[in-house]
């Protein structure tokens, strides 16, 4: 008596490609992707490798960054359509696609697999962490913009505390991976390199540069935390004559 033997189906490791979808699926799908790289992930390689690495030498060199950011022609309209908007239309549909995708980490755990599900959740950790770093540092306490001086002091203050040391560590990790990963899935998906050596070529490279992101993040971090005591904070003299000096009204 002859047995019959069944063979599994063989599926091929990896993410899956973006789909052509119904209506303006697709379309909505590849904004999505688009806004990851511009202008969401140029704000953050210039907030992370550009602005916040220049608090390595000294906060007046970072309070010139700041100065220079904030007196931008149309600065708010560049941070509404250029940051707020992107990001809020990346991180909500994101969600979205999140809640209709299909996890399948468990039954085939693949490092492609294991890697979108990271590049999920970092999306959400950094989506937080960028709701609260631009709220505390934007729009609560003194005005940045019009006191740049004050802005090494105003992050040195908010990370002496050990939770949100923690929380800023963790969420710049996170945003670190999302946008380095997030350049390996955009350009496999939008089929600017293809070939799996290829493939893995680039995502040795965007291993890499999620590394130096995270290095240069940390040690930013580091020195908000740790160096520069000296930097002026708000309420104090140095920070008011700073500004007296700048506005040209006397100290009192």
């Amino acid at each position: 008596m002859a047995s019959a033997s069944t063979t599994a189906p063989q599926i091929k490791p990896g993410v899956a490609p973006l789909r052509a979808g119904q209506g303006y699926s697709f379309l909505l799908r590849r904004l999505h992707s688009l806004t990851g790289i511009v202008p969401v992930g140029a704000f953050l390689f210039e907030h992370i490798l550009i602005s916040n690495s220049t608090a390595i030498s000294g906060w007046h060199a970072y309070s010139r960054q700041v100065s220079f950011l904030a007196n931008l022609p149309l600065v708010f309209f560049l941070e509404l359509f250029g940051i707020w908007i992107p990001i809020a239309y990346h991180a909500l549909y994101g969600f979205y696609i999140w809640y209709l995708g299909d996890g399948n980490v468990g039954e085939y755990p693949w490092s492609g697999n294991w890697m979108y599900t990271a590049q999920r959740w970092t999306g959400a950790i950094a989506f937080i962490y960028i709701l609260w770093h631009t709220w505390t540092m934007r729009f609560t306490g003194v005005d940045l913009h019009d006191n740049p001086d004050l802005s090494f002091g105003k992050v040195a203050a908010e990370v002496q505390h050990p939770l949100l040391l923690a929380f800023y560590a963790v969420g710049l990790i996170a945003a670190s991976w999302h946008f380095a990963y997030g350049v390996w899935l955009f350009a496999a998906k939008w089929g600017i390199v293809s070939g799996d050596k290829a493939q893995k070529r680039l995502l040795r490279v965007c291993l890499a540069f999620f590394a130096l992101m995270t290095v240069i993040g940390l040690v930013s971090l580091y020195t908000f935390e740790a160096r520069f005591k000296d930097a002026p904070t708000p309420g104090s003299n140095v920070a008011q004559a700073s500004h007296a000096a700048a506005y040209g009204r006397p100290v009192r």
